[in-house]
């Protein structure tokens, strides 16, 4: 089965495979990290800034551990064999939290976090390689985005199941059916993963190299890492504001948001629904985009896209400074609504096309580790995230408070910017 893209171009059919693996593992994700902090706070009854730090350290974990999982798998393991242990490891992290005890709740997070590790470098390294095995690296921005639309529709229909099932049956369903959803996955990667060119799952030492060993490469290799690194660096920022969404946004949606439709309380957890339904809806119209500029001779360069990005998830932020700078008690969900759309625009512009970029700047031997790097700023981001949303206070501070994650985005996009001729020369021509 071959997936189209627009016009007459297809996009690998292992795109397919992949799609399907991925939206399950986000499902479980997903659906599980949107009953976190409000699990922590209404069901073990801990204060804000504790439940904050705690789902901050977990995310940023979430991210650490992919350099390994990812070192491993390039050299040693292979991205198949990874990912199958990853997916095994995460299905029963999500069983121990559904068990009513504190220790089996805290040894699930640590299983959920060394799945992660093997899981989530891999699969995206495998992403990108089938593009290159096609010769299609052309169409790398839109494979992602598509991708990444699988990503979403696993999170959306993960956080509505998780978050009812708590809602009405109790917080350990919600846990459960997260383990249900990674099981699915893992079935459909053991029946349908062999679908996928085998060369795109071989550890470094197996496949065939292209690459020579000379002076003139060594360096462009260097400069290309450092590319990397740069634009790692300011997803810390990016990401530190996007995922108050988890944290300190879940906390202020249950408490300062009128929720109520036709009668309806809507569940808090219910709203992380909206980002991912944002990006199933622009997903596929953003890679349409970027294939019709490709088409035209308009290429926009990767730093381009994340300067608007950074931009634009800050201007969601500034609405919502300016939605609660009236006294009110409750404000329209109109305003959260807005504010996430704007947040989507900005993650689609930004987090697809980083993934699709390390797959194009990261020496071969070391592909899989380099995208661990790139989930390493994701994990200092998420420290950074838990620590500024302990920074909430009560509702007449809120104002200020959505500020700061306007000024953090809006003040890397202008660096970047201004950076752009350096790093532009470290790409050697990758845009």
């Amino acid at each position: 089965m071959e997936v189209q893209s627009q016009g007459s171009i297809k996009h690998p059919k292992g795109l397919f495979v992949l799609f399907f693996v991925e939206m399950w593992e986000r499902f479980s994700f997903y659906g599980m990290r949107a009953l976190l902090v409000l699990f922590l706070t209404k069901s073990w009854l801990m204060q804000d800034q504790e439940a904050n730090r705690i789902y901050g350290v977990y995310n940023g974990f979430v991210y650490l551990t992919p350099i390994l999982g990812g070192f491993l798998a390039d050299r040693f393991l292979g991205y198949r064999r990874s990912i199958f242990i990853g997916a095994t490891l995460m299905m029963f992290g999500h069983l121990s939290l559904a068990l009513d005890q504190v220790s089996t709740f805290y040894l699930g997070l640590g299983l959920l976090i060394l799945g992660n590790g093997f899981f989530k470098p891999c699969i995206s390294t495998v992403v990108g390689r089938i593009y290159e095995l096609e010769g299609k690296p052309d169409l790398k921005d839109s494979g992602f985005t598509i991708f990444y639309f699988g990503i979403n529709t696993g999170a959306v229909l993960g956080t509505w199941a998780c978050a009812n099932l708590a809602e009405y049956k109790g917080w350990h369903y919600g846990f459960g059916v997260a383990a249900l959803g990674m099981l699915i996955g893992l079935i459909i990667f053991g029946i349908l993963g062999r679908r996928v060119d085998a060369n795109a799952f071989a550890p470094t030492e197996i496949r065939k190299e292209d690459s020579s060993d000379s002076q003139e490469d060594k360096i462009k290799n260097r400069e290309r890492i450092y590319a990397i690194l740069v634009f790692s660096a300011v997803t810390i920022t990016f990401w530190a504001s996007f995922e108050q969404m988890g944290s300190s946004l879940n906390l202020i949606i249950d408490r300062y948001v009128d929720r109520n439709i036709l009668g309806w309380e809507i569940p808090a957890a219910n709203y992380q629904s909206l980002n991912p339904i944002f990006v199933m809806s622009l997903a596929l119209i953003v890679s349409w985009m970027w294939k019709k500029f490709e088409e035209a001779g308009r290429h926009v360069s990767t730093i381009t896209k994340f300067c608007f990005g950074l931009t634009i998830l800050g201007s969601g932020y500034l609405i919502l400074s300016f939605a609660t700078s009236h006294n009110a008690e409750k404000f329209s969900s109109i305003w959260i609504i807005l504010a996430i759309l704007l947040h989507t625009i900005g993650e689609l512009f930004v987090s697809p096309v980083g993934l699709s970029l390390v797959t194009k700047l990261a020496p071969n031997k070391i592909a899989s580790m380099m995208m661990g790097i790139w989930f390493l700023a994701t994990f200092f981001a998420h420290i950074l995230a838990g620590e500024l949303a302990g920074m909430m206070g009560g509702r007449e501070s809120l104002s200020g408070f959505f500020l700061i994650f306007f000024l953090l985005p809006c003040a890397a996009s202008f660096g970047l910017f201004l950076f752009r001729k350096k790093l532009e020369s470290w790409m050697h021509g990758i845009k």
